[in-house]
Order: C-alpha cells, then structure tokens, then sequence
C-alpha cells in the first residue's frame, strides 16, 4: 500500500471519518460483547466444549500478541504520509492486526458452536478488516495474517485436536 492508494481507497470516505470511526468500534465491541454471552450460554446449559472455546482463543491470543510484539511492524501512519481515518497514537505492533484475528477467532468459535451466527460474524470479520485498512491503522497484511491467525487457530483447536 502506498499513500497514493491510500488516498484513492479513502476518497470516498472523507467527510465521513465519523462513520468509519463508529463501525470499526461498534465491529471491535460486538466481539468483545458475543463472545461472553456465547461463553455464558454454554456454561448455562453445561456444554463440554465451554473449555476448549476458552482456551482455543485465549491460548491463541497469547500467541498473536508475543509474535506481534516480536515483529513489531510499523503501522501504515509511521511509514506514509497519510492522515488515517482511525486515530491511533501506538507505534509499530501492527503485524497481525490483534482487532482481526480477535473477530475471527470469535467468529470460528461461534461457528463450530453455533454455525448461523458463526457465519454472520465471519462476515462481519471481513468488513472489519478493511475498515482497519482504509482505517489507516493496518496495511493490508496485516489484516490478512490476523485473519488467518484467526481461522487457523481455531481450525487447529476444534476441528484438528
């Protein structure tokens, strides 16, 4: 991604950051908020599999947030003369995206539980991944290795063990 194509990705957005901004936070705190109900629901009806979807994304966050910190990527803010959409003053830590892999890892949970809304929120896992490229927070990348990160943790964890 260079800054031109930032711009030409983003022309359409400007004078509507504030929407951008809120569907990427109403996206992240949709997770933050599905994945307890869906943790409570299945203690609430004493489901075996309550433990494997808490370790398969906690264990899996653990991970994603060390090889990040390790690779320590600079975000597309720090290398571009950009002005990103989503305000954000963290420097590197970019790769993957933690926001992508978080809502898949969700959404894989959900599908192996419960496959309609585990769907619905892979969709909405996507859109989330560009709005935090077009964002100006994520190269490209980025997103893509959090989303796979995602998809592949949760395969390995429920279907693969």
């Amino acid at each position: 991604m260079t800054a031109e194509q930032y711009a030409c990705w983003t022309a359409p957005l400007r004078g509507k950051e504030v929407w951008v901004q809120r569907l990427n936070r109403w996206l992240t705190e949709l997770g933050w908020l599905m994945y307890p109900l869906l943790l409570l629901a299945m203690a609430w009806k004493g489901d075996a599999r309550l433990l494997r979807c808490v370790l398969v994304p906690g264990i899996s966050f653990g991970v994603v947030t060390l090889v990040r910190r390790r690779i320590n990527a600079p975000r597309p803010y720090q290398v571009l003369d950009i002005a990103p959409i989503l305000v954000k003053d963290t420097q590197g830590q970019s790769m993957p995206s933690r926001h992508v892999f978080s809502l898949f890892v969700i959404a894989m949970t959900y599908l192996w539980v419960q496959p309609v809304m585990g769907a619905a929120l892979l969709l909405l896992s996507v859109v989330l991944a560009v709005l935090r490229v077009l964002g100006g927070v994520h190269f490209p990348r980025d997103v893509l290795v959090g989303a796979l990160c995602g998809i592949g943790s949760a395969w390995v964890g429920y279907w693969l063990i």
